[in-house]
């Protein structure tokens, strides 16, 4: 059974199915998030949606890219997590199928291209207080324990 994290589905509101890849990137003792601009701005783990006939690592190396300007390997799957919200930039209720994966940013090609994201390294503990999605921040926990046994 894939875990929900945040509030239930509400009753008698029907939501789109959304499934997405993001990835916990760690280089040099820190990490690497996304800052999204908008009508609600927050840091969040680079990734996105995966589009109409693409893979799901496919689409996440797309999605950091856009979002970070990055390119990223040595990908280890971590898990999947569900989430029901709303997603104002496409005025949809969702039912997010997050998969989450463990990687490395390799080299930074440029700036991001997706409008209003910026690429923002923090220390580990930083950036777990300022994820305002708790299923990025467990599967986040989870994968700084994961790095410390390695």
């Amino acid at each position: 059974m894939i875990p929900r994290f945040g509030p239930a589905p509400r009753p008698g509101q029907s939501y789109r199915l959304r499934p997405g890849a993001y990835a916990v990137l760690l280089r040099g003792g820190q990490v690497l998030l996304t800052h999204q601009d908008g009508p609600e701005p927050e840091y969040q783990l680079p990734g996105g949606g995966i589009d109409a006939g693409e893979g799901a690592v496919a689409a996440l190396h797309r999605e950091v890219r856009e979002e970070t300007g990055y390119r990223i390997g040595a990908l280890r799957g971590l898990g999947a997590y569900r989430r029901f919200c709303f997603m104002p930039e496409y005025d949809l209720m969702a039912e997010k199928l997050c998969g989450v994966w463990l990687g490395r940013p390799i080299r930074r090609d440029g700036p991001p291209t997706e409008p209003g994201h910026r690429a923002v390294w923090m220390a580990p503990a930083a950036a777990l207080a300022c994820l305002a999605d708790p299923g990025a921040r467990f599967w986040m926990a989870r994968a700084l324990r994961l790095r410390s046994v390695l």
